[in-house]
Order: C-alpha cells, then sequence, then structure tokens
C-alpha cells in the first residue's frame, strides 16, 4: 500500500513539475518570438533579396501544454518580389511546450525541447489554388523541434498533387524535406526528396508539351560568412528529365550530378569554390547524343566584394521588374547590369579554371581546359581602347581544346539524322562538315590538326598571346576578330604551315 502511495505521489510530482516546466517555457517562447522573427527577416534580407519577403505572426494565444499562432509570410515595403501587395501565406502554427512536448512523445521522442510546432498551411485568397490541388488538405505538413539554445530541426512533408483545368496539368509525387538550423540562423542544413513531378501545357503554336522529372534529391548545408555570403556544400541529383511534344518524347537527360562547395580562405576575406556537373547522357528522339561534365572552380574571390556585387545585382534587377514586362528587354539589361557590376567581383584578383568541360560519345571525348586569372581594373585606370580594357581585367589565360575528328563525325552523323538524313547520306555530310570546320580553323589560324585530333591553344600574359605556338601582340590577336585594329606598321604573324 505505502509503495503504491509513493509512486502516486512520484507521479503527481512529475505531474506538477511537468505542468510547471511547460507554463515557463510556453511563457519564455512567447519572449522569443519577436527576436527570431526578426532573426528570421535579417537572414532572407541577406540570402534572399530579390524575394522580397518579409515575415511576422499574430494571434498568439498561450495555453499550458500548448499554444497557437499564425506565421504570416507578406511581401516587403517594396512589394516587388514573389508576393505582391495584399496578399498573403498564412502558416497556423500549434506549440507544444518542452521540456517535453506532447507532440515529440506522441512519436516516442524524450529529447528534452522548448518546443514542438506543427504547421500547416492555412486556404486563402493567395493558396487557394494549391487547395484545389490538395482537395482541400495542407500542402505543407511539418514538425519542427526547437531547442532550449534556440536551434531548429524540421521534418517538412509536402503533399502530393494531382490538379488538371482545361490542357494545364500538374501532377507531383510530394516530397519530404529535413531543414537544421542553428540557434542564431546563420548554420543551415537541408535534405529532400521527391520522386517525381509531371507539368503538362500547351505551348505557343498549340502542341502538348509535358515536363517530366524522375528522381529528384538534394542534400547540402551552408553557413553564413563574416562578409554575409553564404559558404558550405550542395549535391543535387536528377535521376531523369524529359521533355514530350504531342506525346513524342523529344529530349532526355538521364543521370544529372552537381556537387558544389565553397569555403573561407584562411585569410578570412575571400573565398573559393567549385562546381562539378556531369550527365550521364543526352538522348534525343531516342539517339543517344554522348555524355558530359564541366569542373568549374573559382578561387581567391574577395568577399567583400562579392557581397556588395550581390547586393547591387539583386537591387538592380528587383527594380528592372518593375519597369518592363518585355522579356527581351529585360534579358538584355539584366546583361547590362551584370557587366555594369563585374568589376567588383574583380577587386580581389579571382583565378577561374576549367578543368574540364568535356563531350564523350563512343568515338572519343572532346575536352576543354582553361584557365584564366583577373585583374583588378579599378587598379590599372581607365582603359581608352579594347586591348587596354582586356589587359586592365586579366592578368593571364592558359587554354587547351581537343576534338577528335571521329567523335566529332559521329556526334554530327546524328545531328544529320536528326534532320531527316538517311544514314549512308548522314555520315558523308558530317565527314565533309568535319573536314570543313578542320580546313576552316586553319585557314584562320585558329586551331590545327594533329593525330586526327582539331586543336588549339591560348595563352596570353602582360599583352603577348601565344596561339597555336604563334606569338603575337594582344592588338593583334583582337584584330583577327576585329575586335581592335592591329597597331600602325604591324606585320601579322606568319600563318602556320599546313600539316
Amino acid at each position: 500500500m505505502k509503495k503504491s502511495l509513493v509512486a502516486v505521489g512520484v507521479i503527481v510530482a512529475l505531474g506538477v513539475i511537468w505542468t510547471g516546466a511547460s507554463w515557463y517555457t510556453g511563457k519564455q517562447l512567447e519572449g522569443r518570438m519577436a527576436d527570431m522573427i526578426a532573426t528570421a527577416n535579417r537572414q532572407l534580407q541577406q540570402t534572399a533579396p530579390d524575394a522580397g519577403l518579409a515575415l511576422s505572426y499574430t494571434h498568439y494565444q498561450r495555453g499550458v501544454f500548448t499554444s497557437q499562432m499564425q506565421l504570416v509570410i507578406g511581401p516587403d515595403s517594396k512589394a516587388t518580389g514573389w508576393l505582391k501587395a495584399g496578399q498573403q501565406v498564412v502558416l497556423d502554427e500549434t506549440l507544444s511546450h518542452g521540456p517535453f512536448p506532447l507532440a515529440q512523445l506522441k512519436h516516442l521522442s524524450l529529447i528534452p525541447s522548448m518546443a514542438s510546432v506543427r504547421t500547416t498551411l492555412v486556404n486563402n485568397d493567395t493558396t487557394r489554388h494549391l487547395f484545389e490541388m490538395t482537395k482541400d488538405k495542407s500542402f505543407i505538413d511539418a514538425q519542427t523541434r526547437i531547442s532550449y539554445s534556440g536551434a531548429t530541426a524540421s521534418d517538412i512533408q509536402l503533399l502530393p498533387l494531382d490538379y488538371q483545368k482545361d490542357q494545364d496539368k500538374i501532377s507531383f509525387s510530394g516530397a519530404n524535406i529535413s531543414a537544421d538550423v542553428d540557434n542564431d540562423g546563420n548554420g543551415v542544413a537541408i535534405t529532400g526528396k521527391a520522386d517525381s513531378a509531371v507539368i503538362a501545357t500547351l505551348n505557343d503554336y498549340g502542341q502538348h508539351v509535358q515536363l517530366t522529372i524522375n528522381g529528384l534529391n538534394t542534400d547540402g548545408n551552408s553557413k553564413l560568412a563574416d562578409f554575409g555570403e553564404r559558404t558550405g556544400t550542395q549535391k543535387l541529383t536528377i535521376t531523369k528529365a524529359a521533355i514530350a511534344i504531342e506525346g513524342k518524347e523529344m529530349a532526355v537527360l538521364e543521370g544529372f550530378n552537381l556537387n558544389g562547395q565553397s569555403a573561407v580562405a584562411k585569410d578570412g576575406k575571400h573565398l573559393d569554390a567549385s562546381f562539378d556537373y556531369a550527365l550521364d547522357a543526352l538522348k534525343v528522339q531516342n539517339q543517344n547524343m554522348g555524355s558530359g561534365k564541366l569542373a568549374l572552380k573559382f578561387a581567391n574571390v574577395d568577399g567583400e566584394a562579392l557581397h556588395a556585387f550581390s547586393q547591387k545585382y539583386n537591387t538592380e534587377t528587383r527594380a528592372l521588374l518593375d519597369s518592363t514586362d518585355n522579356q527581351e528587354e529585360y534579358t538584355a539589361s539584366v546583361l547590362d547590369i551584370f557587366f555594369a557590376n563585374l568589376p567588383l567581383l574583380l577587386k580581389g584578383e579571382p583565378v577561374v579554371t576549367i578543368a574540364p568541360l568535356s563531350w564523350k560519345n563512343d568515338k572519343g571525348e572532346s575536352t576543354l581546359n582553361l584557365s584564366v586569372l583577373m585583374k583588378d581594373p579599378q587598379a590599372s585606370g581607365q582603359a581608352t581602347s579594347d586591348d587596354q580594357l582586356i589587359g586592365n581585367s586579366i592578368k593571364s589565360v592558359d587554354g587547351k581544346l581537343v576534338i577528335p575528328m571521329d567523335m566529332a563525325t559521329a556526334l554530327m552523323t546524328q545531328v544529320a539524322k536528326l534532320e531527316g538524313y538517311q544514314e549512308s547520306d548522314a555520315e558523308k555530310l558530317a565527314d565533309q562538315q568535319v573536314k570543313g570546320v578542320a580546313a576552316m580553323g586553319q585557314m584562320f589560324r585558329l586551331t590545327t590538326t594533329d593525330n586526327n585530333n582539331i586543336t588549339s591553344s591560348l595563352q596570353y600574359s602582360d599583352g603577348q598571346v601565344t596561339l597555336n605556338g604563334q606569338k603575337m601582340s594582344l592588338v593583334d590577336f583582337l584584330g583577327m576578330f576585329g575586335i581592335a585594329a592591329p597597331e600602325p606598321g604591324a606585320v601579322p604573324p606568319p600563318a602556320p604551315v599546313q600539316p
């Protein structure tokens, strides 16, 4: 009997402690909510200013074990981003208080936490089309654990979609996403997986076009550096992506992989980054066109200059969205904005390396290797000619191109067959085209032919260019392309001997 009373007493005591702790952590969470929202808004402005979004919360109702609130995602003061004035995405938040939130106990998790939050989407004018696709269910269903340090761990489920209206169709398998964020919002780790997505519509010619994506996976982590840009790793894989027109598969990409990583250099001021792309196969109308890869590296990028470039570029492109609805005009203006701000990126004299860019088929592999060492143009004074502009921006170049003629002939044969030529005629046409390109490249001194390969090499440093072993000034080199006239009285270098 006494043992039973002791057991009951312990349970009652634990209940009192748990109730008090839950009430306290609920109050503590309410007091920290404004700071958490402010931190999130700072992160949005730093990492995605072009989104034009701002977060707020409302309807906070605190209880003993649970509290309710709504998180509101709306346009910022300029309303030039993803949401227009008056539009809002509202999330219902149900907070289970710690130290052992009820929501976690349901999943047999005994990790002490400040709170566990369930997030669902609210049906309003902005999101009603999404609810139509999900048959009035919340597209988002997320469970987030908030630690006492303020760090969060979220498991997010995106519901499947199956929607069709007139000629438009969207089918989505749903997705699972995990997101971990540290207490100050600087460190973020995200993984996600979606099995399939299909988008079908009519193109400008009234044809039925369908895009299909299978096996989308992403895995990445990042941390905000002192200069305001994120560094870390990012992996993305797509098993298959296909485009079909009128039910006929036109192009298929198989086995796409992206591996990216960036890190702050030892001096804490510069950034190094690399991006490795790979494609296992490109098929056009059931013909395997080959596989490709690209290894792109950036070194010695000035962190503060990169952040300044990002801020200016994002601000100017956002303003551009308000000034024009013409796509061609917008694209041209975006390029103008990029090149106008490009000198900012060159402040640290970065190094850009391609090693390699390649395309491969059964007959061989074509490769381009290129290394470019940049200069800070602002340190060299005002350029008055094209060669000075290049000389002020580029310290050195080292490039090598190799194209096996058999490989190129096989590729062009496939292209000719796609254009309607029969096999034998396609092979003859491809052979003529490749030999013609090789001869023309030699005539203009751009390429040479060596061991049945079309090759080209280019080196540049201190105003001097070496093209396929032939030395010339930068002015003479640019003159070959009509970019700059040769120096008065300059004698063009002799053409190489034809092999």
